[in-house]
């Protein structure tokens, strides 16, 4: 599917203005997300999630291996890398690497990956808990668990924080 049609499906677009931007497109080498948001003001964080489902229809279906992970991968980040950006990569395929990462970190992921990784990447959706798994595998490192990859120790230090912030008022 592609992001227009789904954009429109949500209401976020007309099929008039999908062939605006498309022309715009052609003009210039500029993201499809990017002219919506410059053209039509549309937030970025609604461009995002509608590219986030895109992307989830596009890989449904495909599950990585990380019993067969290749280990030469796994240098491509650094430990504290995959941890803050949820990614855990999987294996060379035809000269992308194939990472993998949850469909709520998709967007924050894929940015760190376009910035920092050199090589074309593309990205298989898993759950959090297999996404817990990977990284604790693949990248250990103490303190760290499933936990925080589920977001309870953010929670936990928001609310900290939070409190802190009431007591010194």
């Amino acid at each position: 599917m592609k992001l227009g049609e789904l954009m429109v499906r949500q209401g976020l677009l007309t099929e008039a203005q999908v062939a605006e931007v498309l022309a715009a497109q052609a003009r210039r080498t500029e993201p499809f997300g990017s002219i919506c948001e410059r053209l039509f003001g549309i937030a970025p964080e609604l461009v995002e999630g509608a590219w986030v489902e895109q992307y989830s229809v596009l890989t449904e279906g495909l599950t990585p291996d990380f019993s067969r992970q290749d280990p030469s991968v796994l240098n491509v980040v650094t430990r504290r890398q995959a941890w803050q950006f949820r990614i855990v990569p999987v294996c060379w395929d035809e000269g992308s690497l194939v990472l993998t990462t949850t469909r709520d970190q998709m967007a924050r992921a894929l940015r760190f990956a376009t910035k920092v990784i050199a090589f074309p990447v593309y990205f298989l959706l898993i759950d959090s808990e297999t996404m817990a798994e990977a990284l604790n595998s693949s990248y250990p490192m103490r303190g760290m668990d499933a936990a925080v990859v589920l977001g309870e120790l953010e929670a936990l230090s928001n609310n900290l924080t939070a409190r802190s912030a009431g007591k010194a008022s």
